[in-house]
């Protein structure tokens, strides 16, 4: 790091993430005077170009890649068009002790006068919870499923290298010809085309307007500054800004600053929570690297610089808080930003270039929250990259998790991707893959499989709270096999599958109708010929995804009463069920049994692993081929992010031994302790899932530090990577930390506020974590050895 960037990243450290009522204030007097007016998709567009004139402008010292959402680094809008906060949940905010967003009393009274009472009964999650089912509602609060649209805009949304080609002036020539295009006496959608694309039109003069507001400040700037290098780079800055994004970039600079401002409108508009991504950023930047590092005009140091004051003004965007309960809960500031490393070209080349290990450089530098990075080995991926990017993994951070391109794409194929557009392709926030800059690919929200389990066990009630939550199946007392119990399992499962599928496909069009996104609809093939919204089918490809949790405490709790209630009849149902439901009090030596004498997923137990492979079978039998509301479908993946958490405080103990409240396993990644023969039956066992059939498989793993402190440590480290990618791997992400220092740091948080852990699909501060996360790191699997 140079002085700069130490600077920069010292500013961004220290600063404390704060909520901003200024965009509400703007959007909420623009709606109180033109809601009516006009269509739905100009009314968003105008919105977003009245937020772009009025926000207020913020150009730091020493930055040189300009722009923040806020008034200032990391100060976070709200969405009240999706989810309206509460005074309670502005206190609330305001006051908890972990992931606190300092907000002001002046500010919570104006937000109370002003933008609360226009907003009651018209935000999207009042529309969503006043038009469910009850047998929704039921599942739904009793922990069955989560679901993501409830509190944010949907999906994860990842960009290709089109922006690098073409302006914004560009676009707005292509939607003309399109505008052009339209047949109004054969269509009977051109009406509605002309104003989506009317719309897109809009939000492009928005962005461009933007950018050009910072030109100007950086010229005012400018005419101030006595420090003539830094005059001189403020100008610098007022050229770049008038020149993109309303054209094509020309320079590492000005490719950097397209992507941040199309970035910066794109959450602008309507994210409220989601994965925002430049996808194989190093791959679209390498073309300008090259190009000016052969003329002389960029050194690899001015470079890496301007790449560190990206990956700064990512960490400058905590995640918008959320509403209600969620709001009461510490979450996480991460957004979810997920740079791309590595990987194949679109011709299936190598994709490694210079501007990749200038990344795993700065990953290494800076050691900061955001942004999330991977690196993508392939067969074709050089060993060189895959070790420079180990030792970035040794330092412990969680950062970056490694993907196979080689899985992934044909993942994409299964899915009806051409085979161009899938080695495009990659992860977005998490773990789930899609098709770069052509896919709406939504997240829907969380399936809690090992809780379908227990209300399978208990004849379609909720043990916790003793309301129905599913169907009736049967006593599972009164079954004499385990294929009745599993049956019983899998209709239960189909039930609960088809209540979230119905509703989500109605929270789709909840969106598609009133909170359409055109900026991102101009920067998503097909969009603009198609003259349809990103989330009314406009993409090339629309995929909804359900994440399944918990595939490692099914299996295991499916294999205890397998094993020893059919097969060695060591006890009966009633036994274990008793047992369970009092949370295994008075019964250790029933429950040490269960722990010592079962055969557990992770082990390359073929008995476990058959278990696991029905399950997984079956999961992608409810879910998959599911219609949506694009004409095309659901996809199962295996991503638990921290809810995992969540689904475990909401359950009662389970048969393999997991205590009530006590976390499910994440992932596709075994349950915590369960795997005691190491990481390589690990593999073993995940990979006799044929991971190609989801959309996404997280793996947790965790190792001792004293493993790699050698180079012979990160070739085996290496190995283990390349071998379970070779066996059929998606995704793989360590955490290098010993439980000493895990309980170091939560007796003396001060001496470890930098301590980054690996949850799942991301990075986060130990120490911004509540006792529930951290102590769902701490009992995972510590392995000694490879």
């Amino acid at each position: 790091m140079n002085e700069r960037i130490q600077r920069l990243r010292q500013l961004t450290v220290d600063t404390e993430p704060s909520l901003s009522i200024e965009r509400a204030l703007i959007e909420t007097e623009f709606y109180k005077e033109n809601y009516g007016k006009y269509s739905i998709p100009v009314l968003r567009a105008l919105n977003y170009l009245e937020i772009c004139k009025k926000k207020t402008i913020y150009l730091g010292d020493d930055e040189l890649i300009v722009g923040e959402r806020g008034e200032k680094p990391k100060a976070v809008p709200t969405f009240p068009e999706l989810t309206c906060h509460s005074v309670e949940d502005l206190h609330v905010l305001n006051t908890r002790d972990l992931q606190r967003y300092t907000i002001s009393q002046e500010d919570i009274d104006t937000y109370e006068r002003e933008v609360i009472p226009y907003w009651q009964g018209r935000t999207q999650r009042e529309r969503i919870f006043n038009h469910v089912p009850e047998e929704w509602k039921a599942a739904y609060e009793a922990g069955l499923f989560t679901e993501f649209m409830e509190q944010r805009a949907p999906g994860h949304t990842t960009l290709d290298g089109k922006i690098y080609q073409m302006g914004l002036n560009d676009f707005k020539a292509r939607i003309a010809e399109e505008i052009d295009r339209l047949d109004f006496m054969n269509d009977i959608e051109a009406t509605d085309k002309l104003e989506q694309l009317k719309a897109m039109d809009i939000s492009c003069d928005a962005t461009i307007l933007f950018a050009a507001r910072h030109a100007d400040l950086a010229e005012e700037l400018a005419a101030k500054e006595n420090n003539e290098k830094r005059k001189a780079e403020l100008l610098k800055i007022a050229e770049v800004c008038r020149w993109v994004p309303a054209n094509a970039p020309r320079t590492f600079w000005e490719a950097i600053q397209m992507y941040w401002f199309v970035h910066l409108g794109t959450v602008t508009e309507l994210n409220g929570w989601d994965a925002m991504n430049p996808g194989h950023f190093d791959q679209h930047l390498a073309p300008f690297f090259e190009k000016e590092s052969a003329e002389g005009t960029l050194t690899r140091d001015e470079a890496k610089e301007l790449l560190s004051c990206f990956w700064i003004k990512v960490n400058n965007h905590p995640a918008p808080p959320k509403v209600g309960i969620t709001a009461r809960e510490s979450g996480t500031y991460n957004d979810f930003t997920n740079i791309n490393i590595g990987g194949v070209t679109a011709n299936g080349l190598d994709g490694v270039n210079e501007v990749s290990y200038i990344m795993l450089e700065i990953i290494e530098d800076l050691h900061i929250l955001q942004p999330g990075s991977s690196i993508h080995v392939s067969s074709k991926t050089p060993d060189r990259f895959l070790k420079e990017g180990c030792k970035v993994i040794r330092q412990g951070h969680g950062y970056p998790s490694v993907f196979n391109p080689d899985i992934y794409i044909q993942e994409l194929l299964r899915q009806g991707k051409s085979l161009k557009d899938a080695r495009e392709g990659g992860c977005s926030g998490c773990i789930e893959v899609g098709a770069f800059g052509k896919e709406a690919y939504l997240l829907t929200g969380y399936l809690n499989v090992p809780k379908i389990l227990e209300v399978t066990l208990n004849n379609g009630i909720d043990p916790v709270t003793g309301k129905k939550a599913g169907i009736e199946t049967g006593d599972p007392r009164d079954f004499t096999s385990y294929e009745e119990l599993y049956e019983a399992f899998v209709k239960q499962l189909n039930f609960v599958v088809d209540q979230k599928v119905r509703v989500s496909n109605y929270i789709d069009q909840m969106f598609a109708k009133y909170a359409p996104a055109p900026f991102l609809s101009v920067v998503i093939d097909d969009c603009i010929s198609k003259g349809k919204d990103y989330y009314n089918g406009g993409p090339r490809y629309n995929t909804n995804y359900i994440q399944c949790t918990g595939l490692g405490t099914v299996t295991d709790s499916l294999s205890v009463l397998k094993h020893h209630v059919f097969e060695k009849n060591t006890f009966n149902m009633d036994k274990i069920l008793t047992a369970v439901a009092k949370d295994f009090e008075g019964e250790e030596i029933l429950r040490q049994t269960i722990l010592n004498n079962t055969p557990f997923f992770g082990n390359d137990d073929p008995y476990a692993d058959t278990i696991a492979l029905g399950v997984y079978a079956d999961l992608l039998t409810a879910i998959d081929g599911k219609p949506n509301t694009k004409g095309e479908q659901f996809y199962l993946n295996m991503l638990s992010t921290t809810c995992h958490v969540y689904f475990g405080k909401v359950m009662g103990a389970t048969p393999n031994g997991r205590l009530a409240g006590k976390s499910i396993s994440d992932g596709t990644s075994p349950s915590h302790g369960a795997d005691t023969h190491g990481p390589s039956a690990v593999v073993k066992s995940l990979t006799k899932l044929d991971q190609t059939m989801s959309g996404g498989t997280l793996l947790n793993l965790r190792f001792l530090p004293s493993l790699l402190k050698r180079d012979q440590d990160i070739a085996k480290l290496s190995q283990l990577i390349r071998s379970y990618f070779a066996l059929g791997g998606h995704h793989v992400q360590f955490n290098i930390v010993d439980t000493a220092t895990l309980y170091a740091a939560q007796q003396n948080p001060d001496d470890y506020k930098d301590l980054l852990v690996r949850m799942a699909g991301y990075s986060d501060y130990f120490n911004d974590m509540n006792a529930d996360l951290q102590q769902e790191v701490i009992d995972r699997t510590e392995n000694e050895s490879f």
